[in-house]
């Protein structure tokens, strides 16, 4: 009796997570998997209804994996341990990850060769934390978020990109986003991480 009602909990803290993970990239995926119908669907509600809607939904998925991980990882289940130089790598791949979630915003030379650089920002970061966690939560949140980013950078090969809105194109933009992306960096492994998620990455 004690293990199945144990059990059942593991499987209530992991649903949250899983949940969440489908929620948040159901709504991020509309583009992807069925682009004409979220045309069709933004003409009939009208953009700012398709704005509040999707924001709601986003809004939900993510609380819900949030809580869901934070209940995981108070209970973890371990499915691989992290060597050393696996997390020194994952530090590594996280150098550039700020400065393309920048570039994003900031026409240079940089987003021009990354071409989509939210993506491969967040392929990055995705794969940086699979290598420094072995938990079934960390696994399930993480290797979802790769997955997604692959998957979405591949649907481009057959449709297009809606324009983001950003700064003006500048000959400085290239080196706002290295100087400002790196000090985020330095700021989150330093102090941030800890702080926010209760661990150092330093450590």
């Amino acid at each position: 009796m004690h293990r199945r009602v144990a059990g059942a909990t593991g499987g209530n803290r992991m649903s949250y997570l899983i949940i969440g993970l489908l929620l948040f990239f159901g709504v991020h995926s509309a583009g992807m998997l069925a682009p004409q119908w979220r045309e069709r669907a933004i003409l009939r509600v009208g953009d700012g209804a398709w704005r509040g809607l999707y924001s709601l939904g986003s809004l939900a998925g993510l609380l819900l994996l949030i809580h869901g991980f934070a209940l995981a990882r108070a209970h973890p289940i371990v499915w691989y341990a992290p060597s050393a130089w696996m997390h020194t790598l994952a530090r590594l791949l996280m150098l550039p990850v700020f400065p393309l979630l920048l570039a994003s915003g900031f026409p240079g030379r940089i987003k021009s060769a990354a071409k989509h650089p939210m993506l491969a920002a967040v392929k990055l970061w995705a794969t940086a934390h699979l290598l420094a966690n072995g938990a079934a939560a960390d696994v399930l949140l993480f290797g979802g978020f790769l997955a997604w980013a692959v998957c979405n950078r591949l649907s481009f090969r057959r449709r297009s990109q809606r324009p983001l809105p950003g700064a003006p194109p500048s000959k400085w933009n290239d080196l706002i986003v290295i100087v400002a992306g790196l000090t985020l960096y330095a700021l989150m492994v330093g102090w941030a991480h800890e702080r926010l998620f209760g661990v150092s990455p330093l450590s």
